[in-house]
């Protein structure tokens, strides 16, 4: 099994890092399929990651201190409160937030030049179809049918690998929105108000924001914000949000860009809200929210990894760090089996736990900070401690500890 042919659908973060674990387990042909032809690198958005967890994958060998990240130490919560003394409005309260935070382009730049030149990435290469057996499986490109010993899915929500291993999971729309916008440090008004290693969570009825500041790759910082609240009735009501999909840059709607502006002018307090409208339309993409997991990571021999095989709600700040970790448990599984069938059971019986365990807490977050949030503006620092205890249930926040290899 040490010198099997592996591929790896979808070169993104997870793919890098799934394309790294084969190698490094010993597998000794690696090809990776994405089907992006431009430069993945130039994706800015933010992502999270546990200094616990970054620890680990640490450890690991999955990150390390080369890969740009900016330092977060505490995370503020405020209310819109026409009482309130400053632009920031209320404060509500002080959680700790030990997290670094990463530009997802130039980690996906830091993870795809880890890769050993012996690893085949083909960009520009849609993956069409793929069949598995016990024995090995096979991937459909428009170039023809290539076999291989194991073929990896880390091709996102709408996986063709998780369409060949579990015919009809359907991902549900949760029935409601996540904007999200980043854009360059230096257009940030007084930026002395918010200090660097905060985290700020903007809250109110119905919905709040996540706003941190994330690297920019070039030495520098970028706002990185992230806001969630249920779509406007009326035009918007029928986009056709019942299975998987996105508006990416600059495809958001009238009526969309009015609710943004509603939220912003009326809901978020002062320097919040215009920190969220001084996103040009272009920086702006609207991410539905969905979850769902597959009943297995591993079936015959297609192996899912990231979204490919769990979407949790981003409220679980662990997505980039549970793709991570599916790489890190891959690696192990490999190395420590005799077969392939072995490798793919062990990593299965993790994995698949895991993934259970993202979308029960990400619904739970939802369901606290979204679908029936509390009465904001009546809570002090005991109260949210409180609160923010029972919503998170069983402290995975950031993402569950790795068991032992």
């Amino acid at each position: 099994m040490h010198s099997g042919r592996v591929a790896v659908v979808g070169g993104s973060v997870a793919g890098c890092a799934m394309a790294l674990a084969a190698h490094r387990g010993g597998a000794d042909e690696i090809t990776v399929y994405e089907r992006a032809s431009g430069r993945l690198a130039e994706r800015g958005v933010g992502l999270g990651v546990h200094n616990s967890r970054y620890a680990e994958l640490e450890s690991a060998g999955y990150l390390d201190a080369d890969m740009p990240w900016v330092q977060l130490v505490r995370r503020r919560w405020y209310v819109r409160d026409e009482r309130a003394a400053g632009p920031l409005g209320r404060e509500i309260g002080t959680l700790p937030f030990p997290f670094r935070t990463y530009n997802w382009g130039p980690l996906w730049g830091e993870l795809r030049r880890r890769l050993p030149e012996s690893v085949e990435f083909r960009t520009g290469t849609c993956v069409e179809a793929v069949r598995a057996g016990a024995a090995g499986a096979e991937v459909d490109t428009a170039a023809g049918t290539e076999r291989y010993d194991v073929v990896i899915g880390a091709d996102g929500y709408r996986s063709v690998v998780r369409a060949a291993a579990h015919p009809g999971l359907d991902a549900r729309y949760a029935g409601y929105l996540a904007w999200r916008g980043a854009y360059p440090h230096d257009r940030l008004a007084d930026p002395h108000l918010w200090a660097e290693e905060d985290c700020v969570y903007v809250v109110f009825d119905g919905g709040h924001a996540v706003v941190y500041r994330i690297p920019d790759g070039a030495g520098g910082h970028r706002v990185n914000w992230i806001l969630y609240t249920a779509p406007p009735e009326g035009p918007d009501a029928g986009l056709g949000f019942t299975s998987p999909t996105s508006l990416p840059p600059g495809g958001l709607t009238d009526a969309l860009a009015a609710h943004l502006a509603h939220v912003a002018d009326a809901l978020m307090p002062p320097y919040w809200g215009a920190l969220v409208r001084a996103t040009r339309p272009e920086e702006l993409f609207l991410q539905p929210m969905y979850d769902f997991t597959a009943p297995r990571y591993a079936r015959d021999r297609l192996l899912l990894a990231g979204d490919a095989a769990t979407v949790a709600r981003p409220h679980t700040g662990a997505g980039a760090v549970k793709a991570l970790q599916d790489a890190t448990v891959l690696e192990s599984a490999i190395v420590t089996a005799t077969t392939w069938p072995e490798a793919l059971q062990a990593y299965d019986t993790d994995r698949t736990v895991a993934g259970r365990a993202m979308v029960d807490l990400g619904r739970r977050l939802g369901h606290a900070l979204v679908e029936h949030t509390p009465r904001w503006r009546g809570l002090d620092q005991a109260g949210l401690e409180s609160w923010w205890k029972q919503a998170d249930g069983t402290g995975a926040f950031g993402g569950r500890e790795l068991r032992p290899a």
